[in-house]
Parts: structure tokens; sequence; C-alpha cells
């Protein structure tokens, strides 16, 4: 129980979930009743932290103008990467965002050891997590897909904007309507295909 009230109190101070008093009709200390923060201004931390992200990227592109895509973005679209590359980057999942492709490479993948045992719902979380910060932050992005270990050690996030083809779909069949947990699957199954040799590769 109390390491299950501290992965809430972090949650919270993150701006992820909001706590609010149980009212029982007796005495000491009431329960609390927690829920998803949909809108940063229901979260003092969410919106705080909303705009550190606008900052950072504001700054970031002040000093470097060939990496400002608002132009073609849009302002909305810059936003919601400036906060997705921050909750990543305080993840400590050092995030590689392409503004073009609309990908995030993600370096390294904390998650690995739990996928044997958890199976998808770690993927399914994580993919989660990316959609409420990118709901959060408001925009014309969503996420498309999860893709767990291009390369041992590495993931890859693909966006899109809603209501039209992600741009690195257009080659790989990617499934734009699946939800978070069919993501999840998705996830382990490729991850579990990497560790199964292919007949070639078996000895005689």
């Amino acid at each position: 129980m109390n390491t299950a009230r501290d992965h809430l109190r972090v949650l919270e101070d993150e701006g992820l979930i909001v706590s609010t008093p149980v009212e029982t009709g007796r005495r000491g200390r009431p329960p609390r009743s927690y829920s998803p923060v949909r809108e940063p201004q229901h979260s003092s931390s969410a919106e705080r932290r909303l705009q550190q992200a606008r900052e950072r990227g504001a700054a970031l592109r002040g000093l470097a103008p060939e990496l400002d895509h608002t132009e073609t973005l849009g302002p909305d679209a810059v936003h919601q990467l400036d906060a997705l590359h921050d909750h990543l980057e305080d993840a400590g999942m050092e995030p590689e965002v392409d503004e073009q492709r609309l990908t995030v490479g993600l370096l390294p993948c904390l998650y690995e050891e739990m996928l044997d045992s958890e199976e998808p719902a770690v993927c399914s979380v994580h993919a989660r997590l990316v959609q409420a910060q990118l709901e959060q932050a408001g925009g014309p992005l969503e996420l498309r897909q999860l893709r767990p270990f291009i390369g041992r050690e590495r993931c890859e996030l693909i966006l899109g904007r809603r209501g039209e083809a992600a741009p690195s779909t257009h080659a790989d069949g990617v499934d734009p309507t699946v939800d978070d947990a069919e993501l999840g699957a998705q996830a382990v199954r490729a991850f579990r295909s990497q560790l199964t040799p292919s007949p070639q590769d078996e000895p005689d």
C-alpha cells in the first residue's frame, strides 16, 4: 500500500493524475479518489510542466533556427512535441524527435526485463502515457504506433495528425486505428520475434 501511495504521489506531482478527498462521514483522514488529468487546467503541476516545455522549446529554436518547424507543423503540434520530449527525457529515455517524419526514437528502453513477465501491459501503459501527454498539450498530433526494440535497445513512436495518415505509414502499412492495448500486444509480439531464431539461423 505504501508503494502504491508513493507511485500515486509521483504521478500527481508530474500532473498526470489528480486526487480529491472522498467524504465518508467518519472521523480520520478521508480516502482519496484518483483520476487522470484530461485538461491541464485541472492540475497546477500539469500546467507548470507544459509551460516549461513551451519555454524550453522556444529557447532551443531561438538558438538553432534550423530546428524550428513551426511553419510546417503549426504551433500546437510543435508544442505537443516539446511536451512529449520533456516527458520522455525526464523518464531517462533520451528522445530523438524527427519533426519531418513525426517519429520519436527512444534510447534506451528501460523496461525490457519486464516484458517477459508483464507481456503487453508494459508497452500498453507506456503508449497510454504518451497519448496522455499529447492530449494534455492540446493539438493535432496523436500516437499511431509504438515499435519496440528497433535494434536491441531502441524503440520508436510513430505520430500522425488526426484524420491523416502518418508520414511513415505509407511504406509499411501501420494501422492508425489500433488502441493502446493493441499497441502493447503488437510491441510484445515484435519483441518476441526478435528472440526467436529463424530456421536458417538454427544449428544443423
